[in-house]
């Protein structure tokens, strides 16, 4: 997305590129706090928020598309990469579900007993 965001026309360097730079810093932002959150349900959430950071960078690339801001290849190829993703974050969310129903809400993580040392 920053590579595409440096591509954009100057009018919309303040608005439409720091829009999609800020929803591609939270989609990985958010999977990265969920996973220092010890609790299932905590961590769903996040995942949840990055996921719809995803939904955001897909609007604005159906802006670019219809603006042709972008090459239309450039857009698909993007929106493909994006669908992954998303089936990733999922299968990750169904993941931590049946890890919440199969041992409770408390995640045990091997550096989890390490936070005391922070």
């Amino acid at each position: 997305m920053y590579g595409f965001v440096k591509r954009l026309p100057d009018f919309e360097k303040f608005n439409l590129a720091n829009q999609m730079r800020r929803a591609a810093l939270s989609l990985t932002n958010n999977i990265a706090e969920g996973h220092g959150r010890y609790h299932f349900q905590e961590n769903i959430q996040y995942l949840r928020q990055s996921r719809g950071s995803l939904e955001e960078l897909l609007d604005d690339l159906t802006l670019c598309a219809d603006e042709s801001y972008l090459r239309l290849e450039e857009i698909e190829a993007a929106e493909q990469e994006a669908a992954r993703v998303r089936l990733l974050i999922n299968g990750y969310i169904r993941y931590l579900r049946s890890r919440k129903d199969d041992s409770g809400q408390v995640l045990h993580e091997d550096h989890a007993e390490d936070d005391d040392d922070f």
